[in-house]
């Protein structure tokens, strides 16, 4: 029998992000450099 998702309660969860990801989304958008050349994007990821 098909299960019916459109039942359950919708539940707004207070989601927090742990340190670790931040400091790593942080530092990845930092290292990250997107040139255009022509009609091209090229994305440089510096480490």
């Amino acid at each position: 029998m098909a299960k019916i998702y459109s039942k359950k309660a919708l539940v707004a969860q207070d989601l927090k992000p742990k340190k670790e990801v931040v400091s790593f989304l942080l530092s990845y958008s930092q290292a990250l450099t997107v040139v255009k050349v022509n009609n091209k994007r090229i994305e440089i990821i510096a480490n």
